[in-house]
């Protein structure tokens, strides 16, 4: 066949791409609430956000399930893929971060009590980060798949519980209490966890795969630690201290959330090797 040769453009119905990629269903997805012209950049963005949440939970969920199995070749690989993932998600409030109050307020009255935090998928990113709360479930009750999805992630090991129980397999001294815990609260930060990172990180070779699982992991924290606080930039600079959006504390709330690590043993530990 001719290198030049023409792409086939003619075709009964609607192209493969259309099909494969139902970008039709994805570019008529927008329904704009107000006149304003900026809003239709709010729109998108915070729909490309949920796609990247959808593949980030995916990935991390890939992790989880090769962890259980033992194999790390696979779940450093998923962690790895969710690292870019994360670096793309992270870049998506480009186009938010530097909306002035004014800007932000021509269309804030579109989202009525609507906010980030009703987000289900976002809920299921934080549920495998160990960010557990039976509360954040109430939001959704009147949406019966999507409050089945998240009763199942609460109740389900974290990434990070499945990491803990792949070093207690390794023969590592994870405290019963650790593994035995409620799955459905929130993860607490133990002495005796920060300590078995602590050796691993002091081991003399750097590159086994305990070192390696540590630095994916911790790749993976310090984005969203950036996420969470691009967010609170975002959100300042479009609307100061003000209360957010669906009843939230605004600023306030993001401020103490930006504050918290993810995997919090791998960044104290550091201070011990």
């Amino acid at each position: 066949m001719s290198h030049d040769a023409a792409p086939n453009l003619d075709f009964a119905g609607t192209t493969p791409y259309e099909d494969y990629v139902q970008a039709d269903v994805l570019t008529h997805l927008q329904k704009p609430l107000s006149d304003d012209p900026g809003e239709m950049v709010f729109l998108v963005t915070t729909q490309v956000m949920e796609l990247w949440f959808t593949v980030i939970v995916h990935e991390w969920e890939t992790a989880a399930r090769a962890l259980r199995e033992d194999d790390l070749p696979v779940a450093l690989a998923a962690l790895k893929r969710s690292t870019y993932e994360l670096e793309s998600l992270n870049a998506s409030w480009k186009p938010l971060a530097h909306l002035t109050p004014a800007q932000f307020n021509a269309y804030r009255s579109a989202l009525g009590e609507g906010s980030g935090f009703q987000s289900a998928m976002y809920r299921r990113m934080e549920f495998l980060l160990g960010e557990k709360s039976a509360s954040m479930l109430v939001p959704h009750r009147g949406a019966p798949r999507v409050h089945a999805e998240l009763e199942k992630a609460l109740q389900e090991p974290s990434l990070y519980d499945e990491v803990l129980r792949l070093l207690a397999r390794r023969g590592l001294p994870v405290p019963s209490a650790v593994l035995d815990r409620d799955l459905s609260q929130k993860y607490e930060p133990s002495e005796e966890i920060e300590e078995i990172w602590a050796a691993v990180y002091g081991g003399a070779d750097q590159d086994t795969e305990l070192v390696r699982l540590g630095e994916a992991l911790t790749d993976v924290g310090e984005l969203v630690w950036r996420w969470r606080n691009d967010h609170l930039v975002a959100t300042r600079r479009a609307m100061g201290s003000k209360a957010g959006t669906g009843g939230s504390a605004g600023v306030a709330w993001l401020e103490k959330r930006a504050r918290k690590n993810v995997f919090p043993e791998l960044w104290t530990a550091r201070s011990h090797v």
